[in-house]
């Protein structure tokens, strides 16, 4: 059996696999965000700890874990976690959608050999520009950091005892040379860091230590390897069997991703297209990447006093966009745009503007998000052809006909299962316990549908989008 950890913003998901690959069980554990100023967006990496303990704890009353073989870690990316010499974390963790460090990133991005060595702007949610915001705000912390982890690998220390990362993940720092897949000192250095200050590297797929053994004790555990992982959309794409040239999905989560995964290094900065490393070695990724996607109907439920199933269920089959639109960047945004002060916006409000418009006004703005993404990876020489739907949102067939025929794609809906990052990490530890090679394990799911753009309305949807883009610069008025 082997154990895949996910490491989210919401909560810490484990998931329990079988040598075929068969979910035995899955169990969660709460987190929250603080957000003590404007643009700020923190946790405790303590709470991870107690998440992944209860999460943990609850499979173990249900599941004998006396076989686990291996262990599989995935995280939210770009997270700040500084250690002093002791390993004392000085501050809450600084997230990936805290936008604080905007200046610093655009100073950064400004030196060319950041864009040459990393193949990537540097965005404000990346790690590099927030060590550079805790230097000039907090020197005395600063002057004391040790180390820096990135989320999912204060786990992995937590649980082995390792200060170790790996590419994937070390792709959305900024310090990491992602073409050579090593740490930079040239990137490094122009962000005022320094080798030692970085965890070890190795591939998603590969040993990265084992369980210490007071934690397999208390979960009925023997010995078990740690894998190195993967940030978490390499995680879903390990899950979702998006490992070769040509394969791509669409992510509906919080945020919102078009993943296109490749057998080259593809950078093109200048289309804010994220150019990583895979989980595995010898692979890359592309992915353009929104902030609120998910997220952008939770806030409209919210304001409304709904949950966001009610919101969707209620709307029946796709219409051609009506006079409300909506831009999602409620947190800034990265792809196309690298601005982390756009807002976002509803225009176009009628006196006949009501609740089931308005949900349409914002799961079309999230979608013309996500086909400007589409655009910009194709720029970037990405060339897909359909995309898998994973995430909460692919749970609404409304907003998947939508992506269709806004994006003029098929999309193909896997069978019943839960294909998503946790599941992808559980794979990774089971290559790393066993050696297995990628191809035997990385299958795409089966498809029990392809949903395909409504030729009727992707002329509507056209048009639409483009007066989408023409509102950008309203968002940052």
């Amino acid at each position: 059996m082997y154990l895949g950890i996910d490491l989210g913003t919401s909560g810490v998901k484990v998931t329990l696999i079988d040598d075929s690959q068969r979910a035995l069980g899955s169990e969660t554990g709460a987190l929250t965000v603080q957000r003590p100023h404007p643009n700020w967006s923190e946790q405790a990496p303590a709470d991870w700890i107690h998440a992944t303990e209860a999460a943990l704890s609850a499979l173990a009353r249900t599941h004998d874990l006396a076989a686990v073989r291996g262990i599989g870690l995935s995280g939210q990316m770009h997270g700040a976690v500084a250690l002093d010499a002791g390993g004392a974390v000085l501050r809450p963790a600084i997230l990936w959608n805290d936008t604080r460090s905007h200046l610093e990133a655009a100073e950064l991005d400004a030196m060319p050999e950041m864009r040459r060595i990393s193949g990537n702007i540097v965005f404000p949610g990346f790690t590099a520009p927030k060590l550079v915001w805790m230097a000039r705000h907090e020197p005395d912390l600063f002057a004391r950091v040790a180390t820096v982890l990135l989320p999912k690998d204060y786990l992995r220390l937590w649980l082995t005892g390792e200060r170790v990362s790996e590419m994937s993940d070390a792709s959305g720092t900024s310090w990491l040379d992602v073409a050579g897949r090593d740490w930079s000192d040239v990137a490094l250095t122009a962000g005022g860091m320094r080798r030692d200050q970085m965890p070890a590297l190795v591939e998603g797929s590969a040993p990265s230590g084992y369980l210490r053994a007071e934690l397999a004790t208390k979960w009925g555990m023997g010995r078990v390897v740690v894998a190195g992982g993967a940030g978490d959309n390499a995680a879903t794409a390990i899950g979702a069997g998006t490992v070769g040239a040509g394969q791509g999905f669409v992510s509906l989560g919080t945020s919102g991703v078009v993943f296109a995964a490749s057998d080259r290094f593809l950078p093109a900065p200048d289309t804010a297209v994220h150019a990583f490393c895979h989980a595995l070695p010898g692979t890359w990724h592309q992915m353009g990447v929104i902030l609120s996607a998910s997220a952008a109907v939770e806030w409209l439920a919210g304001v409304l006093g709904a949950k966001p199933a009610e919101l969707t269920a209620d709307l029946g089959t796709l219409q051609a966009p009506g006079t409300a639109m909506f831009l999602p960047y409620l947190s800034g945004e990265r792809t196309p745009h690298n601005d982390a002060i756009a807002k976002g916006l509803l225009a176009g409000l009628t006196p006949t503007t009501d609740r089931a418009a308005l949900t349409r006004a914002v799961l079309e703005g999230v979608t013309f998000a996500l086909a400007d993404n589409l655009t910009a990876l194709r720029a970037a020489g990405a060339d897909l052809d359909a995309l898998l739907a994973l995430g909460g949102g692919a749970r609404s067939d409304y907003w998947l006909q939508l992506i269709a025929t806004t994006l003029n794609l098929p999309v193909l809906l896997p069978v019943g299962g839960d294909y998503g990052a946790a599941f992808g990490a559980a794979r990774l530890g089971l290559m790393a316990a066993t050696g297995a090679a990628p191809s035997e394990v990385c299958a795409m799911p089966q498809i029990a549908r392809e949903i395909a753009p409504d030729p009727a309305l992707v002329a509507a949807f056209a048009e639409s989008h483009a007066r989408f883009r023409a509102l950008y610069p309203a968002s940052r008025g």
